[in-house]
């Protein structure tokens, strides 16, 4: 068996956990803002945390927040901090970019849009789901924005 194949046998991915870490929902403005043409202007933001813990355990945290305003004034505030713990055992160093940046994210993402609906549709406003998002290609983006950091000299 070549050191190849021997590496491959070795690498272990494991979901241990998936856990609602912290979640936050406003309406500062509600209950006129019910009263007005429903007219939305919406604002995502995504973004990851991670930790590593022990025995090649780590937390992974996706970030949501979803601002929705009409004529300058939010309509909902929405935070969800939905994470996981995986088993990572091993992967290469670009791999483990790869697990980390992107697997994982996706793995949590469809329970991060879920909080995020079920949020929304309790708040009273209407139905709101988040748009699928290509953790692969924010990945490359965010991996050539710190190759083009490191290039400047930053």
């Amino acid at each position: 068996m070549s050191d190849e194949n021997q590496s491959e046998d070795k690498r272990n991915f494991e979901l241990k956990r998936i856990y609602l870490k912290d979640v936050s929902f406003e309406t500062p403005n509600s209950p006129r803002i019910f009263l007005e043409d429903w007219t939305p202007k919406i604002e995502f933001q995504l973004g990851t945390e991670t930790q590593a813990l022990e025995n090649n355990h780590f937390e992974v945290v996706l970030k949501v927040t979803v601002t929705c305003t009409m004529d300058e004034r939010t309509a909902f505030l929405v935070e969800i901090h939905q994470g996981g713990i995986f088993v990572l055992q091993g992967f290469s160093d670009q791999e483990m970019t790869y697990q980390i940046g992107s697997h994982c994210p996706q793995i949590l993402f469809p329970y991060a849009r879920e909080a995020v609906s079920d949020l929304v549709s309790k708040g009273g406003f209407p139905q709101f789901l988040l748009t699928p998002v290509n953790f692969d290609h924010l990945l490359a983006q965010h991996m050539r924005n710190m190759q083009a950091q490191r290039d400047n000299g930053n």
